[in-house]
Order: C-alpha cells, then sequence, then structure tokens
C-alpha cells in the first residue's frame, strides 16, 4: 500500500462500522465516563502472561482502522518486524511488539463501556482529550457536538478544566488501549522500558495532537521531545500495515529474551 493510502476516512470503500465506531466514541467518551474506568479497569488484579496476552489478540479486529481487517496479533508483529529491520533498538522493537496490548481489555470489557468484542468504542480509536473543547482535527469533527461535556461550560473552551502549558502528562485522554497498557505498564514491578518506550504507548493514537496539531496552548517544552519520538514510532504503527500473515510461534523465539530483559518473566497484572 502506498503511504497516501492509509487513513483516508472519507474514502468511499470505508466501511460503516468505522464512521459508526466514531460516533459512539465520540458521544459517550466524556470526561465522567473516563473517570470511572480509571476505577473499574486500573486494579492490577488480573495475572497474564505476555504470550497468552498476545495470542488473545488473534481473536481481535480492530474496527476503527480503516486500513487492516487482520486479527491485531498481525499488526504488532508488522510493527516489531519492521522497527527489527531498521536496527532500531531491541527496546524499540518489543514496543512495537506491544504497544497495542491494551487491547486485551476486551476478555473483561462490556458492551455498555464500549470495551468488549462488539462493542469497541472505549478500546480503540484515535483518542482525544476528555474535559476540554473538541478540536476539529478529530476524526470525523461532525460528531463533536454529540457530547454532552460540549454543553458543559466546565469542559467545553480550549483550557477547560487544565491550566495553560500544563503538559501531556497532566491531561486526561479518551479511555482506551494506550492508556491502559501504559498504566498496567507502569504500575508493573519488573518493568524496565525506558521513558521513550512508555511515551511511544501511551500518546501513539492521540493524532488531534501529533498529527493535527491540535491542543497548542495546553503544551510544555517536553512535549516537543514526546512529538519526535511519537513521530519516530508513528512510521512502524502506521505504515507497515499489510496483509502479510505472521505466525506467533514463529517470531516468540527472537522477542522472548527481549521481552524477559525489560519485562521480566513473570505475569502481568492487568
Amino acid at each position: 500500500m502506498e503511504t497516501k493510502t492509509f487513513r483516508n476516512y472519507e474514502a468511499v470503500d470505508v466501511k460503516a462500522a468505522v464512521k459508526e465506531h466514531y460516533r459512539k466514541m465520540r458521544k459517550n467518551q466524556t470526561y465522567d465516563y473516563v473517570q470511572r474506568m480509571h476505577r473499574k479497569y486500573l486494579n492490577f488484579d488480573k495475572p497474564m502472561e505476555l504470550w497468552e496476552a498476545m495470542g488473545h489478540l488473534n481473536r481481535l479486529i480492530d474496527v476503527s482502522d480503516p486500513d487492516l481487517d487482520l486479527p491485531n496479533v498481525q499488526h504488532l508483529i508488522q510493527s516489531a518486524e519492521a522497527i527489527r529491520g531498521d536496527n532500531r533498538p531491541d527496546w524499540m522493537q518489543l514496543t512495537g511488539l506491544i504497544h497495542d496490548l491494551g487491547k486485551v481489555m476486551f476478555l473483561w470489557g462490556s458492551d455498555e463501556d464500549g470495551t468488549s468484542q462488539d462493542e469497541q468504542w472505549g478500546t480503540v480509536g484515535d483518542v482525544f482529550v476528555v474535559g476540554c473543547e473538541l478540536p476539529d482535527s478529530c476524526v470525523y469533527p461532525e460528531f463533536n457536538q454529540l457530547n454532552p461535556d460540549m454543553q458543559d461550560e466546565r469542559y467545553n473552551t480550549p483550557l477547560g478544566i487544565y491550566e495553560a502549558g500544563c503538559g501531556l502528562d497532566n491531561l486526561d485522554l479518551a479511555w482506551g488501549h494506550d492508556e491502559y497498557l501504559y498504566q498496567v505498564l507502569n504500575n508493573h514491578k519488573a518493568n524496565k522500558l525506558p521513558a521513550e518506550a512508555m511515551v511511544m504507548i501511551r500518546y501513539h493514537s492521540f493524532y488531534p495532537w501529533h498529527t493535527g496539531g491540535s491542543y497548542k496552548s495546553l503544551l510544555n517544552d517536553t512535549d516537543a521531545k514526546y512529538l519526535e519520538l511519537i513521530k519516530d514510532f508513528n512510521k512502524y504503527d502506521l505504515y507497515t500495515k499489510s496483509q502479510k500473515i505472521y505466525e506467533l510461534d514463529e517470531v516468540r523465539d527472537y522477542y522472548e529474551p527481549i521481552a524477559k530483559k525489560y519485562l521480566g518473566d513473570g505475569p502481568i497484572f492487568w
């Protein structure tokens, strides 16, 4: 696929399910919803081995993705193998392999939360800041006004509940797999991934910022460094998508020692 063919949400062949996904996401992802999801899912009481979690993504196809309709584990392996092919550091290869692993939330998710296999609006898709005005750089900006927060004077201004220059790390983003995996790894005592990897994991779906150029009034100097990291990682997250199929067992022998180096050999608590 050519680069220009990726993320074309206005293409005539984009599935109706993609647009409907974003309609539901914009309507339901309010500030209060995000706080509820933090309380509900960030308990870290569900132990699971890394490779078991990877295997579960053989059962999940990301409904928000207009470019790929393969099980999500294929996208993870494609990303990691491209990073490996460019001889990037081993920690970055592992980051490519696990960056979407937060989508295992569907195992204990629910339709009501948008975190199930059928209802994914609380798991996947481009995220945005909750607690302030939704920008036109969101996918399908015509859905922004469906969000109840946009009728609430606390949340419908450019700064909303935040202070100017507070920085990305002090913002609440729409709930999804990025924040979930970031918080899981941040709580994982054996985690030795560098800070750069954690940035890539946490913000790779934050397209209104890293690609749309929005939220400038909220950013600080550190975020400029974050942007460089995300744009570097984005080459492998987005432009490696293809119909090539891998078997997880085929690549496990290579990645397992790297995973043990940075994540230990015990279970991760989700």
